[in-house]
């Protein structure tokens, strides 16, 4: 430990959302000492619920996803009784209709010649020899579902959602989080018989919103530090600042953007601090709505690929949960695909007819109020020095102990679900590397 530390732990744990609580209980139970920090003034992250005039709002769409079935009971445990598990209920609006999600195993009820082209595409790419792997992601998708499907929804949707063309995205992301149908699949797609594909066919969701969960894991840890944000951390000396505070630790365990944490690092090298500024990922605007009636479509989620809204997908906060508006009211997300700050008076309107047009509102006057709300780290851009990076950046992390992990401090794509495995996992790391220093 650095001579200066005015008080020493054993782990250090940055931020508390999700990854970093799951991490902090994990160590707890295998009897390490570790304190948890977190600059903001309420536990949870992204995975948080805000109330307004009987309303309540989560930053967008999250959703629990639990593979692990310890992880699971974890979370009912923390979320308590008041929970309901979901089957999706989802769609893709383009042409003026509804269609399944997916869009590239449901084609049906699409305009006959669309529908007609979308399976075509699908046949002749499965036909087609491909040799080595895509080079980006719109050649991924024009390989695996052909061009009609890539040009009626893969690509412009994938467009608006990244913020970025999706040939400067590689195809590696994707493997999980996009459904692969097999030609049986479209086929039966396209006569009208439905098939769930995806990861997330159902879900988990506190009857009070997502915060329920973030806020049960903070109250069983009973020790998150909150409005103490990290200011510097000396990795040699192993010594991280909060306010005026030096905390002395023997491992880091950091859920940080991982730009964040490397521009924390007194004594990064330059080559790691020129790696992470080729990482990217793009931030997000989004619309919270009330409504003094109930949403006109059973939908939870909607996902839009055309470029005359202004919006890239819409959310049913009150569908996860009735509980989420007042009886017989309703509440929405909607994310839009402007990357600017919106004019609110200029945008409302136009989104507001977009949802009319959807079926989704009756008319305007059924909005009670909208909130612009922005998130600063939305997705990790999985760009083409993406890789590179990483294999910079984690070596010389994992020299000084630091451990980086979640969404944003691992700097990937997963989910919730994901995030509590993180933690564990990041726990059981960090109490093998104590055990080798005592060794």
């Amino acid at each position: 430990m650095g001579a200066s530390a005015n008080s020493t732990i054993e782990v250090a744990i940055v931020g508390a959302g999700l990854a970093g609580m799951s991490a902090a209980h994990h160590l707890s139970e295998a009897g390490i000492r570790r304190r948890i920090i977190e600059r903001l003034d309420r536990p949870g992250g992204h995975a948080v619920t805000v109330s307004e005039r009987g309303y309540r709002f989560d930053r967008t769409g999250h959703l629990l996803h639990v593979g692990d079935g310890a992880i699971r009971q974890l979370a009912l445990k923390w979320m308590g009784s008041d929970h309901r598990l979901v089957e999706r209920n989802s769609a893709v609006w383009s042409h003026g209709v509804y269609t399944r999600y997916p869009f590239q195993a449901n084609v049906h009820g699409l305009p006959p010649q669309v529908a007609y082209d979308c399976v075509m595409g699908f046949v002749e790419a499965q036909r087609r020899d491909h040799v080595g792997e895509a080079a980006d992601f719109e050649q991924f998708c024009r390989a695996t579902f052909g061009d009609a499907i890539s040009d009626h929804f893969m690509i412009p949707y994938n467009t608006r959602l990244w913020g970025v063309p999706p040939s400067e995205i590689t195809a590696a992301w994707c493997q999980r989080f996009v459904p692969r149908p097999t030609l049986e699949d479209v086929i039966a797609g396209a006569v009208g018989l439905e098939r769930q594909l995806g990861y997330n066919t159902e879900f988990i969701y506190p009857t009070h919103g997502i915060g329920q969960l973030s806020d049960g894991l903070a109250a069983s840890l009973g020790d998150v530090e909150l409005g103490r944000p990290a200011r510097r951390i000396d990795s040699a000396s192993r010594i991280l600042s909060v306010d005026e505070e030096e905390i002395g630790y023997d491992v880091l365990v950091s859920t940080a953007p991982l730009t964040t944490l490397v521009s924390l690092i007194d004594d990064a090298p330059d080559d790691v601090r020129a790696a992470a500024a080729k990482l990217r990922c793009t931030h997000l605007y989004y619309l919270d709505i009330a409504l003094r009636a109930p949403c006109a479509t059973p939908y939870h989620w909607v996902y839009v690929p055309e470029a005359k809204y202004p919006f890239y997908r819409v959310g049913c906060y009150s569908h996860f949960s009735p509980a989420m508006a007042p009886a017989g009211h309703a509440c929405l997300y909607v994310e839009l695909v402007d990357r600017a700050e919106p004019d609110l008076d200029e945008l409302l309107p136009r989104v507001a007819d977009g949802l009319v047009e959807m079926g989704l509102l009756a008319h305007r006057e059924v909005i009670v109020f909208a909130r612009a709300r922005r998130i600063d780290h939305a997705y990790v851009i999985f760009d083409h020095d993406y890789y590179a990076a990483l294999d910079v950046i984690r070596p010389f992390l994992a020299d000084r102990r630091i451990l980086s992990v979640g969404r944003y401090g691992g700097w990937n794509y997963s989910s919730m679900g994901d995030a509590l495995r993180f933690g564990k996992e990041a726990a059981v790391e960090a109490v093998a590397l104590l055990e080798g220093r005592r060794a």
